[in-house]
């Protein structure tokens, strides 16, 4: 192997390689976050299960061989030989698994406080490129480690049981903690220098600290409810069901609005009904109550006061998502949104809007679309 690395070495391309290695990591960086969005779709796919649980297993590995690589038991070995790399993999897998979430999370957010926590990922993502001096740091190593184990258990065992609820939530963060303190210990007592370096109690309280404040932003709505994610949302004229298509009539955004389909303005005719059309992606085979909450902005109290929860169930396995929607008539003029929520109240995401009346039909920007 030696020879091998030799010989790559003196040729121009290995010359040019270690002449520019400085910009590898974020080369690697980029590549793996291009092929994670090209490659990963749906969390229950085989192959989304088979690399996130490869990732995370390997990553607990090498994290494993890292922190005792300068033991005796590993003197000679392939494993001591090639140990200048073990950090460079744990960024690796770091930046392959925070990738992946954040693009799960991505269609799962709003312009609503669950982008809160999609930010952190994003923070999370880019940070591990400036990680690389800073990974022999065990306190930092262990949290970000433990972080990002809470969002692999959250998101995959939902989806391997079929079933979302804030008890498997509770459940996942559990198996989270019980599997990052079992690895520090079994990691602690085969490492001297590990034993040296950290303090248990300092640590403990770390990785406790960091999970009561993932469970705080649960209890607030922080964080979306995944592995559900809304797909579609839009306010609509109409909305009609043919051979298992849905018809939607709805006054389509400006060019220059590539972000959202819909207008945000909506004119409609006194008496004249309003839809919201939405779409939510689960699982094959998972459950869930979804309930459309219309709100509407009081401009006197400058609060928004909520007029009805709407609900139906989602019946996961289509990958455009589950296909429902709700109907009001006799609205107010103003400000609107329909939240859409599950049972537990979390939020999959918003459907804003303003209604203004007109007293003709209005033409200009109209759409149908079968959905």
């Amino acid at each position: 192997m030696r020879r091998v690395l030799e010989r790559y070495n003196n040729t121009a391309f290995g010359r040019f390689v270690l002449r520019n290695q400085k910009y590898a990591p974020i080369l690697f960086f980029m590549g793996g976050f291009i092929f994670d969005t090209l490659t990963l779709g749906r969390i229950d796919r085989v192959y989304d299960t088979v690399v996130l649980c490869s990732h995370m297993t390997l990553l607990s590995i090498t994290l494993y061989l890292y922190n005792t690589v300068d033991e005796d038991k590993w003197e000679g070995t392939f494993i001591k030989r090639y140990s200048e790399y073990f950090p460079l993999l744990i960024q690796f897998f770091f930046g392959a698994l925070s990738s992946a979430f954040v693009i799960y999370f991505f269609r799962s957010v709003s312009l609503s406080k669950t982008m809160f926590f999609f930010i952190l990922l994003v923070l999370l993502l880019f940070a591990n490129e400036f990680l690389k001096k800073k990974i022999s740091n065990k306190y930092l190593q262990f949290s970000i480690y433990f972080f990002i184990s809470f969002t692999f258990f959250a998101f995959m065992i939902p989806t391997l049981i079929r079933e979302m609820n804030t008890f498997i939530f509770i459940i996942s963060g559990l198996v989270s903690l019980g599997s990052t303190l079992a690895l520090i210990k079994f990691i602690y007592k085969s490492s001297p220098g590990t034993r040296a370096e950290v303090s248990p109690k300092k640590l403990f309280a770390l990785i406790l600290s960091i999970y009561l404040t993932i469970n705080v932003f649960y209890a607030f709505n922080f964080i979306p409810p995944v592995p559900l994610a809304l797909d579609t949302g839009l306010v609509a004229h109409e909305v009609r069901k043919e051979n298992n298509q849905y018809i939607v009539t709805y006054e389509k955004s400006p060019w220059y609005v590539f972000w959202r389909k819909y207008d945000i303005n909506l004119h409609r005719q006194p008496g004249q009904r309003v839809y919201v059309f939405t779409s939510v992606f689960a699982p094959t085979d998972l459950k869930k109550a979804v309930f459309h909450r219309w709100k509407w902005y009081n401009p006197e109290t400058e609060k928004w006061e909520v007029t009805d929860d709407i609900g139906f169930k989602v019946t996961g396995g289509r990958d455009l998502g589950f296909r429902g929607y709700t109907h009001k008539k006799n609205l107010k003029e103003g400000q609107w949104k329909v939240e859409v929520i599950t049972e537990e109240e979390l939020i999959l995401g918003v459907v804003d809007f303003e209604i203004k009346n007109t007293s003709e039909p209005h033409e200009e920007g109209i759409v149908q679309k079968s959905l």
